[in-house]
């Protein structure tokens, strides 16, 4: 189980609200965490949030390690003049994901609450979206959210099209399942956790590290991976090395255990062999039984920053996940293994059998 103040510290960065380009609330916790950790601490131009841990002299290189700050959220479409906004998709979030809800629409101004709303499902068929409903089959279209004010009003408090909106805080707060917990947006809530407390394993032995460590946190993950592009044009190494959660999934082999699970490809392309077998070998030596994977239906900032060719290398180590992109459940002992495998590594990110 984490300890006491790492369990405070992943209640407070899954009560913070981080939309993809509104990513401050999480951003801040990071920054308090990471500023007595690394040697450098500052925020790009991107939205990203880096803290730079220095190797010995000299340096045989750098490897940035990243775990996205944003959340999956809605983005405000249009305000229908009774004041119900109609919404859509930022990132990859479907209705099902959110379900019925309470939430909070981030205003210029000010929070504004409201409650997602798929209508009734006691209509007949001269009501489409009743239909909608009763079949499973909801799409953004169905949706709507209360609000209880007018249109003008919500002008007035900064609501307008593009505004974020996010799943409220009354629904944030993780839940105790005898030995996992679950919560809303433990993607990517549990692996920036899990980059922290490395970074603050990594400060007690950097006197073993052979390379530069840029612990990246990065922005717009979900919709357009925009943080780690520039992120991976203009920060120094040649290494990428997302940490993510990992789908639990029968087609990818993969089981809900504190056994981290190394990527080997996703939808977006392999990862760089000599990286995953690091990783695996990293975690194996940390006592752990690592699960490889192939992940066609997945994908990640290293991923895609190799896809693009911003990195020459990269790999992605995961915390086995249930229900990713919903209400995500993990295993006590997951963020440790993955911080404990993550620190194996840096220290030795060539190791060989």
């Amino acid at each position: 189980m984490l300890g006491q103040s790492n369990q405070a510290l992943l209640e407070e960065l899954l009560l913070a609200r981080g939309p993809g380009g509104q990513e401050e609330e999480v951003r801040d916790i990071c920054q308090r965490v990471l500023k007595p950790l690394c040697d450098e601490l500052w925020s790009d131009p991107a939205g990203n949030l880096i803290g730079l841990v220095r190797a010995p002299e000299p340096a045989e290189g750098a490897i940035r390690v990243m775990a996205h700050l944003d959340e999956i959220a809605m983005v405000v479409k249009r305000i229908d003049e009774d004041g119900a906004l109609r919404v859509f998709a930022l990132g990859g979030a479907y209705p099902v994901n959110f379900g019925m809800c309470p939430v909070d629409i981030l205003g210029d101004h000010q929070v504004v609450t409201g409650a997602l709303s798929f209508g009734t499902m006691h209509g007949t068929s001269s009501t489409p979206q009743s239909q909608h409903v009763l079949s499973g089959d909801v799409g953004w279209n169905d949706v709507h959210v209360i609000t209880r004010r007018d249109k003008a009003e919500l002008g007035k408090l900064g609501v307008r099209a593009g505004s974020r909106v996010v799943l409220s805080q009354h629904w944030r707060k993780p839940f105790r399942l005898n030995d996992g917990i679950a919560a809303h947006f433990m993607d990517d809530r549990a692996p920036v956790l899990a980059a922290l407390v490395a970074a603050g394993q990594l400060i007690e032995k950097r006197e073993s590290l052979s390379h530069d460590v840029y612990f990246t946190f990065t922005s717009s993950e979900e919709e357009t991976n925009a943080g780690a592009q520039y992120a991976a044009r203009t920060l120094p190494g040649d290494i990428c090395l997302a940490l993510e959660v990992g789908p639990v999934a029968s087609e990818y082999d993969t089981r809900l255990s504190v056994d981290p699970i190394v990527l080997t490809g996703d939808e977006k392309g392999y990862y760089t062999r000599s990286v995953s077998e690091s990783l695996l070998l990293a975690a194996a030596a940390c006592g752990y039984c690592p699960q490889p994977a192939l992940m066609p239906g997945f994908a990640s900032d290293a991923s895609a920053v190799l896809l693009t060719g911003a990195s020459p290398q990269a790999g992605c180590l995961a915390i086995p996940t249930e229900n990713t992109h919903g209400y995500e459940v993990i295993l006590d002992g997951a963020i440790e293994a993955c911080a404990q495998t993550l620190v194996c590594y840096l220290l030795d990110p060539h190791r060989r059998a």
